[in-house]
This record gives C-alpha cells, structure tokens and sequence, in this order.
C-alpha cells in the first residue's frame, strides 16, 4: 500500500522558529552626544555593595540585576548612565541621562532585539521621562503612557529607569 503523503524537503533553518529581531540604533558614544550634545565623558563605574543593591531594591521596587553599573560622569554636571532590561526574551540597552539634579535629561533605545515592541524608540513615548526624578511614580498607565503591543518592553524600561533614579539616589547623589 503507497502512502498519500508526500514530504518536502526544507533547509534545516525553515523549521526553526525566528530568533528576535536584534538592531543596534546607536553606540554608546552616538548616545552620550545625542543626550549630552558638546559635553565630555568620565568613565566612572559604580560596583553596588549588597547594602546598596538592597537599598535601590527597596526603593524602587526593581530587582537589580548586576552589581556593576556602567556609568559616565558629564563635563559641567550630571551623568550618563548605560542599562539593560529584558523587553519579552530579549535585553534592550539604553541609556539615561541625568542633570545634574538627578531629573531624566533624556533615555535613548541603544539595542533593540526583540521582534515586537520597537516603539519605544518613538521620541513622544521617551519624552514622558523628562524631568522624572526617584520622587516621581514612574508608574505604566499612571505617569507613563503603555504603547500597544509593546508593553512589556514599556514597562520593564519604565521599570529600569525607576531603578536609575533609585540607583542615583543611593550611589551617584553627593
């Protein structure tokens, strides 16, 4: 008896599923001049005692996911400061920068890797950070608008710069 079913033969690579989307928009140069036009940069590492880890936890209701944090020092005050989150499987990277009050000047989208949700980079959602300080709610649907079919790389940025201004708050402000 011959089978009905016949097979066709696919590359390897069209059975398996997608991986994310990855696009690097700026480096981390690019970024310190788009938030910090005509400043200089200090490299300034900060590395979190668990005492620190443990305050920024606390106060921003975010777990801190590495103890070093990489930062920059801004010519004429204020800091620049490099993070990741994870969006929905993917880290994005993205940067804060801070005057020198410890208010958001600006966050820019460094990395994006997932396949969804790349509207972040939209200037009128990254705006709603301006001027927030480790006071503010920093809250989705509250203080920070949700983007549709974005929404856990809106909140868990929203998120990330929540634990920033905590992080300012424990290990930057003087």
């Amino acid at each position: 008896m011959k089978s009905e079913f016949a097979f066709i033969a696919l590359p390897i690579s069209a059975l398996i599923a997608p991986s994310a989307f990855a696009v690097q928009y700026l480096t981390v140069d690019q970024a310190q001049r788009a938030i910090f036009p005509r400043k200089s940069f200090t490299a300034a590492p900060v590395n979190l005692t668990s005492v620190q880890r443990k305050a920024i936890e606390r106060a921003s209701g975010v777990r801190v996911l590495r103890d070093e944090q990489q930062v920059w020092r801004v010519s004429g005050g204020g800091w620049f400061i490099v993070d990741e989150v994870v969006g929905k499987h993917e880290f994005i990277t993205y940067a804060v920068g801070l005057n020198a009050d410890g208010s958001v000047k600006q966050i820019e989208v460094m990395d994006y890797r997932e396949t969804y949700g790349g509207e972040i980079r939209n200037e009128k959602w990254r705006a709603q950070f301006v001027g927030k300080t480790s006071k503010s709610p920093l809250k989705l649907d509250s203080d920070i608008k949700n983007i549709s079919g974005a929404t856990l790389s809106c909140r868990h940025v929203t998120d990330g710069v929540k634990r920033l201004l905590a992080f300012y708050e424990v290990a930057l402000k003087r």
